[in-house]
């Protein structure tokens, strides 16, 4: 058998584009872990400041439309939708932000991250409370709005009152 009868590898990142028959205006949930685990990279001194002052540029930018991140100790979780423009789409902004925050911010990234197309409500509201319960899950707090490492789209932490079930 020869090296052009073997299947190809994929290239890093090709699995993180869309089909066309997906709408662009799709939401995902992605999850960036740090590297090593179990270390506090995310919420400790200026550093979530600093990550949710990016989330806020590029969402200023039109590169990106998070409507959630939250951060733990040693990785993050969000819902987002991305732009597809040209030089834009969730590898090359995910990337790009990766590089941007660790070279400002000194965040070890791993190499890639992790995404799932939401496909129903249902897959949206379960994906919802999976991240906003993921310090509790963590015994970081006894209650999610106690967490106060959260980007929303209207400020940061959980409004008072602020219940999306």
């Amino acid at each position: 058998m020869s090296p052009e009868d073997l299947p190809a590898r994929k290239t890093r990142g090709a699995s993180h584009i869309p089909p066309a028959w997906v709408e662009t205006t799709a939401v995902y949930f992605i999850t960036i872990n740090c590297k090593p685990r179990g270390k506090n990279h995310l919420t400790a001194g200026d550093i979530p400041i600093g990550l949710f002052d990016s989330i806020t540029f590029l969402q200023d930018r039109r590169s990106w439309f998070p409507e959630l991140v939250l951060l733990m100790p040693d990785h993050l979780h969000a819902l987002i939708s991305f732009s597809w423009e040209k030089n834009q789409g969730m590898n090359l902004v995910i990337e790009n932000w990766k590089r941007f925050t660790a070279t400002k911010l000194g965040i070890s990234w791993q190499r890639d991250y992790f995404d799932h197309r939401i496909r129903s409500e249902q897959d949206h509201q379960t994906t919802w409370f999976y991240i906003r319960e993921n310090p509790v899950r963590a015994a970081l707090v006894k209650t999610y709005d106690q967490w106060p490492h959260v980007w929303l789209p209207t400020g940061i932490g959980w409004p008072e009152g602020r219940d999306r079930s």
